[in-house]
């Protein structure tokens, strides 16, 4: 066997483990969400309801599956939808945590938010 057919057969036996633990990954990351949500919802059931923190959590788990979905379909990532997911998780905080935050945090949060957006559309 020549060099080049052995460095070609090692180049494609990477490429091959690879895409291998790619799957993998993409597997295990799937089922923890799925995992966490269900988690969530009966966390949610056990409280008698959902309230808006809830809410805004299981979106959170629903734009990362929807990405993990995308990145399995297509192999890439989208940066819109860690964006996404940021001003969701950036909103969560604001509407959990509005009545203790002072004007600077409530006002720095807001910008962070009209940026990412402003970020998407970009």
């Amino acid at each position: 066997m020549t060099h080049h057919v052995l460095d070609k057969k090692l180049v494609d036996l990477g490429n091959k483990l690879f895409e291998i633990f790619h799957l993998v990954g993409l597997f295990v990351i799937g089922t923890a969400i799925l995992w966490a949500s269900w988690a969530e919802v009966i966390h949610i059931i056990s409280q008698g309801g959902p309230k808006i923190k809830d809410v805004l959590l299981l979106f959170i788990y629903l734009e990362l599956g929807a990405m993990v979905g995308i990145y399995f379909q297509t192999k890439r990532l989208p940066v819109r939808y860690l964006i996404y997911i940021a001003v969701t998780a950036l909103t969560r905080v604001l509407a959990i945590d509005i009545k203790e935050m002072s004007d600077l945090h409530l006002i720095t949060l807001t910008a962070a938010i009209l940026i990412l957006c402003v970020a998407v559309l970009v």
